[in-house]
């Protein structure tokens, strides 16, 4: 089922872009869960697509293909509602959006990368710089992430999810106020737990030690959902040069770049 839903920024939405470039057999080797499926490397997911998730199932881990945008239960038309693509972990328990998600559907998104914008110089020289983060060893980690399971008037049904958000830590406040909730491998399965509250959980949303990923600047190829491919996570220093063109005057930068960082 196709869904159109406005992409605006909600929730201090940041983290709108991310990476699983590893095979697919590391990742149910560090996740854990049953099923084998042959999920290809993506180097710039985006919004709207859909995304792996593992849950919680019959006291076993499952992997699930989810659309990345949360639908409340009682959205009529997803047409009308924000792009909820992250959840502020501060408020959570509060909304009645995500209240009950907390409680009863907590998943783990996995990724290898994800990336994230800052914004430099004013006026005409305003621009967008990515970066991107990953761990130094290239392996694994996992988003905190609510999911919900959208029923259409018609009676068909999609899986939505999100993934929830905190304070930057010290190596992401320099490039971005808010930071992903990354969770501890030793607590994914309390944050799975389907009989832990949402109090037992509420301490696994921190902010991840300052030494877990490492920023690496890249060049703008990201932010086109188009380029799919390891070229967007060269760094900067390792780009080949790009010729100057003389051709056409640089035109104003638009209000939105493309990048989907959403803040």
């Amino acid at each position: 089922m196709l869904i159109k839903t406005r992409f605006v920024a909600v929730n201090s939405a940041m983290c709108g872009r991310y990476a699983i470039t590893l095979p697919p057999e590391a990742m149910r080797e560090a996740f854990g869960y049953r099923e084998q499926p042959n999920f290809p490397p993506r180097y710039n997911i985006a919004p709207t697509q859909p995304v792996p998730v593992v849950l919680p199932h019959d006291g076993a881990r499952r992997f699930l293909l989810m659309r990345w945008g949360f639908i409340p239960g009682w959205v009529k038309d997803p047409k009308d509602f924000p792009l909820v693509i992250n959840i502020r972990s501060e408020s959570a328990a509060e909304k009645p959006s995500f209240r009950n998600a907390l409680v009863r559907r907590r998943c783990l998104m996995p990724a290898d990368a994800f990336y994230e914008w800052r914004r430099s110089g004013t006026g005409r020289e305003a621009r967008n710089e990515a970066f991107l983060f990953r761990r130094a060893d290239r392996g694994f980690f996992a988003f905190a992430a609510l999911w919900e399971t959208w029923i259409s008037p018609d009676g068909s049904e999609i899986d939505t999810v999100a993934m929830m958000t905190g304070p930057a830590n010290g190596t992401m406040a320099g490039i971005h106020h808010r930071c992903p909730i990354i969770l501890d491998p030793a607590d994914h399965d309390a944050w799975l737990d389907p009989q832990a509250t949402a109090q037992q959980t509420a301490r696994l949303l921190r902010p991840p030690p300052d030494d877990l990923l490492e920023p690496v600047a890249v060049g703008p190829g990201v932010n086109k959902v188009a380029n799919d491919g390891p070229e967007v996570q060269v760094p900067l220093t390792e780009a080949p040069p790009v010729a100057p063109s003389h051709a056409r005057k640089a035109a104003r930068p638009r209000a939105d770049d493309g990048q989907g960082s959403l803040f």
